[in-house]
């Protein structure tokens, strides 16, 4: 049987932000109540833990409320004919609804937990609430498993790898301004074909690539017809 083409998705805020997840960007959503210095960095947990936890439940009970939308699905299909790893930012699980089997969460997962000492003791709780006073198993306060302003990326040498081995980079929902899609995708092999769905203007002057000037849902269904075509 040939060896099937790889691809990477490198996906962003703005694959999910389609499903109703709010970003840091939307204007009267769920972030602009906060800094995002309190409620997304090391230092803002250890300044108020508490309001960092409900901030969190907050998001974690909106997941269990939206779906996964046609970019995710079409994703997810994509593994029928390509070997196919999600490489996201996002810490909502969508992808994994959609059926996509290799995800690599750069910046963690809401519907986890761990300890506050112990970064490797993680749980999976599902979309509950974590209480304050409720402790890991090693008797630290559990928080959620996120990876925060302040904290390293620890699964961005497994990303980078990823992209290595790349046939094709599809760029969805996070600019090449902004780290760390911009730096992965510099990992990619010098023929590797560059997709980039974006409905804005995104300044690009790197290797060449297509730029699908489109929201993530109506991209994707176009680089489908256009894998479909090739």
């Amino acid at each position: 049987m040939k060896d099937q083409k790889k691809i990477v998705a490198l996906t962003g805020a703005g694959i999910s932000a389609e499903s109703g997840i709010t970003t840091f960007r939307d204007s009267g959503g769920l972030w602009e109540q906060y800094d995002v210095m309190e409620v997304a960095s090391i230092d803002g947990w250890r300044k108020n833990p508490q309001l960092v936890l409900r901030f969190y439940n907050d998001r974690r009970k909106q997941l269990e409320e939206v779906k996964p939308n046609a970019a995710h699905r079409i994703l997810a299909e994509l593994e029928k004919d390509f070997d196919v790893t999600v490489v996201t930012q996002n810490v909502d699980n969508l992808h994994e609804r959609a059926g996509s089997s290799k995800i690599i969460h750069l910046h963690g997962e809401l519907t986890g937990a761990r300890s506050s000492v112990n970064p490797d003791m993680i749980v999976d709780i599902g979309y509950r609430p974590i209480e304050w006073g409720e402790k890991a198993e090693d008797g630290s306060q559990l928080r959620p498993h996120i990876v925060w302003f302040g904290e390293a990326v620890p699964m961005i040498e497994t990303a980078a790898d990823a992209v290595a081995l790349a046939d094709m980079v599809i760029i969805i929902g996070t600019s090449l301004n902004v780290y760390p899609a911009a730096g992965l995708v510099g990992y990619a092999p010098r023929n590797a074909s560059i997709y980039l769905i974006d409905p804005n203007d995104v300044p690009y002057s790197g290797r060449n690539i297509t730029i699908i000037r489109e929201k993530a849902t109506a991209g994707m269904e176009k680089l489908k017809q256009l894998m479909i075509v090739h």
